[in-house]
């Protein structure tokens, strides 16, 4: 099958370039463009699921970024938000990229449940769907469709079962271009995207011929005027026309006699007529039954002098051409305009520009909320928005500067949007107010009688404020100063296209780095600890509280010479500042000159003030963090004894949730009947949760070296813990090892099993009997369980927090764990030990506390 050509529906930037080359057009190898590959996949995907609009996204050459490489069926101007989006971004496509599964969201509601941020940049009534492409097994980008909440509704198998043919043929197409390009590693590394999104525009129905006809109905005698059109469409030969009405009531289908005969009463009272159908006789087929052809007739009521005649001006529309002729509409008493995907004026009739006062030439290829002043609020252009992207009516009235009324109805498509405007009384008497909405099935004051009442006002809120808010929902769970470097970096460069950032913080007079991205090795060096009054835009941009803007190296080294430059051609120097408080600096710098928007300076002003005051509170939290982990330190043995005849070690790792403080805790005490291994957790993450695990610690560690049993070390330590009334409970297990004989007695209070390895390398949990959590049952027994070790063995205690993933069972987790743990030498328990929490330490986020107690029977 032959792959359609498209041509960009927008100009590229002026340094944009993908991939492939440097000719300016979107690639994705040294052959074929972008458009090539993905365009017919895309509208078939869009078909299939009997959608508006399709979107892919690829990934970008820093892999930080998920970019918008086509659209259709959208406005491209209404997206610019999500041209370019963080892959670890809460948004639908950055997860369908990271998971590598699908994610269909068939209405607003089930967007807002999942996607907070992403609704409040979009908040319009569509549903979407999210599948990643891959190529070998790899993700390389999402495939998106827009479908309206309106159409019926399909579940997630039937979504899925519906876009598998355009998504593998999209991936087939995507693999030969990834083949042709010569480049190391895997076809799917070739697969990137850094231009702008090239629009494709979906295929239009094809349309018969309009044809319409002119007639003038003098209502009073009945006679009337119809041009040679007309008494085509009428079927009607001009030679046998009386010029009476009743010649065309004698063509009109019996049944839809009252249709124009009910066109009188419609122009008498309302002085018009609005698209009465009726069908009229047609013998052209030739067949024995007589067939009818559809007509519409359209017009408006004029008056001679002093009323002496009535006449409707109507236009008789072939209805089977299925659009109303430039010619009637502009007869029509209501203004009729249409706009293009982007806004933008394509037509406008008579009546439209007596209604806006404005000609139509001042208004054509250009948006009506700026070309007319008194449209220029930003809920009318949301009214836009809301109809392009639910692709459902939307009305709203406004009030003119002469203190009129005027009803807006936008009727939406994918290929633009036709609105009707006409005049209105103010809405429920309310003179005062400037825009007011009708509620569905309410019909407007003033409107005319028999006229449809307009849909329902869609909410006005714009989304050009998505980076903001994606920024501050962000950075709101971002704790520590670390996590907050980490979230700004995530979210600005993706979002502006930038390619390095910096983040310095002031400390006594000097600035230091916090966090780079993007930047040759060692090129921030000589900026390390400069002084306040140093001569540089990031120190400038904090002590003047003013961002500077660069747009090419050569404005940057005018105002300050000498400055060491790297590869970037663009920056920004935003300063942090929190409260008054001077927190530090921002720098980002782009590869490509870049022009600085009106809306880019404010909303990167913004974002950096965000980031500050972010920063200033993980401050505090690091702060208070780091007296938790001294108490924390200080509640954990610092070292184990050594006991004759073992090897022991321990591990632990702080949860990075809340105060990163927990109570998990690991001990080794020696008693008089050999030597005793225990591991508790106590519930919650505070210094609560810290002090009663220390209490803990402590009374088991008596219990213990008072020589008592294992049953009443835990019997008596259960009792105190429900004696403090700390609102908590715990789990332990504590297990007696006799180091001559490998004899050991173990008791568990509702704590994860331990793991045994042998000598020959299995790995087994070891099934113990168990009770109650501590705290639960003042009275509780717990039962003993005999074990016996044989040398080489190696003993495995561990809190929840190593075997409990997110979206996993701990059975799954005490399974991996076990699995590690016979797959791995016990030459050396230090290296056993790290290989066991190697995974949770490497974790982005832990959200409990791992705690591990190794111990090599030798």
């Amino acid at each position: 099958m032959d792959e359609p050509t498209a041509v960009p529906d927008g100009p590229r930037s002026p340094g944009g370039r993908g991939r492939g080359g440097g000719d300016g057009r979107s690639r994705t190898g040294d052959t074929g463009r972008v458009e090539d590959a993905l365009a017919a996949p895309l509208i078939e995907a869009v078909r299939a699921l009997e959608g508006y609009g399709g979107l892919v996204y690829l990934r970008s050459r820093d892999r930080r970024s998920l970019v918008l490489a086509l659209v259709t069926g959208a406005p491209r101007s209404l997206l610019r938000s999500w041209w370019r989006v963080p892959v670890s971004g809460a948004l639908p496509m950055a997860e369908a990229y990271r998971h590598g599964e699908s994610l269909w969201l068939p209405d607003e509601r089930a967007t807002m449940v999942r996607f907070p941020h992403f609704t409040a940049g979009l908040p319009y009534s569509f549903g979407s769907a999210h599948r990643p492409v891959r190529i070998g097994g790899e993700a390389v980008g999402v495939l998106v469709v827009l479908r309206s909440a309106a159409r019926s509704p399909m579940d997630a198998e039937a979504v899925d079962l519906a876009l598998r043919p355009a998504v593998r043929d999209m991936e087939q197409r995507l693999g030969r271009l990834a083949a042709a390009r010569s480049a190391p590693g895997s076809a799917a590394y070739r697969i990137e995207y850094d231009d702008e999104p090239v629009g494709v525009r979906l295929p239009t129905p094809a349309s018969h011929p309009v044809r319409v006809g002119l007639i003038d109905w003098d209502l009073d005698s009945d006679r009337c005027s119809p041009d040679d059109e007309a008494l085509v469409l009428l079927g009607i030969d001009r030679a046998h026309f009386s010029g009476r009405i009743a010649d065309i009531e004698a063509r009109v289908s019996p049944d839809d006699l009252h249709e124009l005969r009910a066109s009188r009463q419609d122009a008498l009272t309302h002085g018009r007529v609005r698209s009465r159908h009726f069908r009229i006789r047609d013998e052209s087929s030739g067949g024995l039954e007589t067939g009818y052809r559809p007509v519409e007739l359209w017009g408006h009521l004029v008056r001679g002098q002093a009323g002496s005649a009535r006449v409707l001006v109507g236009a008789l529309v072939d209805a089977v051409g299925g659009l109303t002729a430039a010619e009637a509409t502009e007869r029509l008493p209501d203004g009729l305009f249409s706009l293009d995907q982007d806004g933008r004026l394509t037509y406008a009739n008579r009546r439209c520009e007596e209604l806006l006062g404005s000609g139509r030439e001042e208004l054509l290829g250009r948006h009506p909320w700026e070309a007319i002043t008194w449209l220029g609020d930003p809920s009318y252009e949301d009214r836009y928005r809301a109809a392009m992207l639910s692709q459902e009516q939307v009305s709203f009235l406004v009030r003119h500067p002469d203190a009129h009324w005027l009803g807006f109805v936008l009727y939406p498509d994918v290929h633009g949007l036709t609105g009707r405007v006409y005049p209105t009384v103010a809405p429920y008497g309310d003179e005062t107010e400037r825009e007011a909405g009708a509620g569905a099935g309410t019909p407007l004051p003033g409107a005319a009688a028999g006229t449809a009442p307009p849909g329902p006002v869609a909410a006005a809120r714009a989304g050009a404020l998505y980076h903001v808010v994606q920024m501050a929902s962000v950075l709101t769970e971002a704790v520590t100063v670390r996590d907050v470097c980490r979230a700004v970096s995530e979210q600005l460069l993706p979002a502006f296209g930038a390619r390095e950032l910096a983040l310095y913080t002031v400390r006594e007079g000097r600035m230091y780095l916090l966090w780079e991205s993007g930047y040759p090795e060692g090129f921030l060096d000589t900026f390390e600890g400069v002084t306040l009054d140093t001569h540089l835009p990031g120190v400038h941009a904090l002590t003047t509280r003013l961002p500077l803007f660069f747009e090419s190296p050569e404005d940057l080294s005018v105002a300050y010479p000498g400055i060491r430059l790297d590869r970037m051609n663009a920056w920004a120097f935003l300063p942090l500042i929190a409260s008054g408080h001077p927190v530090g600096s921002c720098i980002l710098g782009w590869d490509t000159p870049h022009h600085f928007t009106a809306d880019e300076r404010s909303a990167l002003t913004a974002l950096s003030g965000l980031a500050a005051q972010a920063m200033e509170r993980a401050r505090l939290y690091d702060s208070e963090s780091a007296v938790a982990r001294g108490l924390q330190e200080g509640l954990l043995p610092h070292r184990l004894p050594a006991v004759e005849g073992l090897r022991t070690t321990g591990r632990y790792l702080p949860g990075t949730q809340g105060m990163a403080i927990g109570g998990d805790w690991y001990d080794v005490i020696t008693t008089g009947r050999g030597v005793a291994l225990i591991i508790g957790d106590v519930e919650g993450h505070s210094v609560g949760a810290a002090a009663v695990m220390g209490q803990l610690r402590s009374a088991v560690h008596a219990f213990a070296a008072s020589e008592r049993p294992p049953q009443e070390v835990i019997t008596h330590t259960n009792r105190l813990l429900a004696e403090l009334e700390a609102d908590v409970f715990a789990t332990c297990c504590y297990i007696e090892l006799d180091p001559r004989t490998g004899r050991a007695l173990a008791v568990r209070a509702g704590h994860p099993p331990p793991l045994l390895r042998h000598p020959d390398g299995h790995a087994e949990t070891l099934d113990l009997a168990g009770g109650v959590m501590l705290g639960v049952e003042p009275d509780a027994v717990y039962p003993v369980t005999a074990l016996t070790l044989t040398p080489g063995s190696v003993l495995a205690l561990y809190t929840d927090g190593l075997v409990e993933q997110p979206g996993s069972d701990i059975e799954t987790g005490i399974e991996e764990v076990r699995r590690v743990l016979a797959g791995t030498e016990a030459d050396s328990v230090e290296h056993l030990a790290d290989r066991l929490v190697l995974t949770a330490r490497g974790a982005r986020e832990r959200p409990d506390d791992v705690a591990l107690l190794l111990t090599a029977y030798r």
